[in-house]
């Protein structure tokens, strides 16, 4: 039976334990997931780095464009390198020109300094050619992209999925990302043919009684906090096993 990885993104060190024990081949390890993923803290990655599973710190130093400054550039290559210290097993890291291309120049910088293996995240997803996108990816030795196909959620780019998996021919790993649940995963993977799926399977809880002053500071929103479901990762990976199973 073929092996679909899954990947799981967490900001919390309980959400990567989570992942860990209930099915996640790797963790994405992030800060701030609601603002798409920044760079997580020291002691986070220093904690993580004890799990069994790989680990990859997300390098991404502000919400928003993919676009850096000299400033920002310089944070991420010290971040990278802090990643490595702290014994983490990869990265994922992307920055765009403004042409929406891939910022050759200081991809080749950041992974040329550190000898961990790494993602291209969904920057991917702002470029205008995806030939070209991977054909870049390929050249700067990223192992894998995470891309949705150009669209808000994964099911919504299934055509793009499959065709960054026809420009990538086995060269990278596609990993689809972004709205992946177990109640599509199976329709994403055999209609695109992506090699690893990734989600963030949360939940979202309500403020509880306790809460009351830090959502009245506007610390906690009134519609409540998300965190690493248990359940949900377990769904996702049973969903993922038995799709291969029933096309056996």
């Amino acid at each position: 039976m073929i092996r679909v990885n899954l990947e799981v993104c967490v900001d919390t060190i309980e959400g990567a334990v989570i992942a860990e024990k209930y099915g996640a081949d790797r963790i994405e390890l992030c800060a701030a997931l609601s603002e798409g993923g920044l760079t997580p803290s020291t002691g986070l990655m220093s904690a993580a780095s004890e799990l069994s599973v790989p680990v990859y710190a997300m390098i991404r130093p502000r919400s928003g464009n993919f676009s850096y400054s000299e400033a920002e550039k310089s944070l991420m290559l010290r971040d990278i390198q802090i990643a490595e210290d702290t014994g983490l097993d990869g990265i994922v890291i992307g920055a765009v020109s403004p042409e929406r291309r891939l910022d050759l120049d200081f991809l080749s910088a950041a992974l040329g300094r550190t000898r961990l293996p790494a993602t291209l995240h969904r920057a991917f997803d702002t470029l205008t050619d995806v030939s070209a996108g991977v054909e870049d990816a390929v050249g700067l030795g990223f192992e894998r992209i995470l891309t949705s196909g150009h669209a808000l959620r994964a099911e919504l780019g299934l055509d793009i999925l499959a065709e960054t998996v026809s420009c990538a021919k086995g060269r990278l790993s596609v990993m689809a990302g972004a709205g992946i649940t177990s109640e599509n995963a199976s329709m994403i993977l055999c209609r695109s043919r992506v090699d690893e799926l990734h989600a963030s399977c949360s939940v979202q809880h309500p403020p509880s009684p306790s809460d009351g002053v830090e959502t009245r500071l506007g610390f906690v929103p009134t519609s409540g906090l998300m965190s690493t479901s248990a359940k949900s990762v377990q769904a996702l990976r049973a969903a993922v096993e038995n799709s291969f199973t029933n096309s056996d």
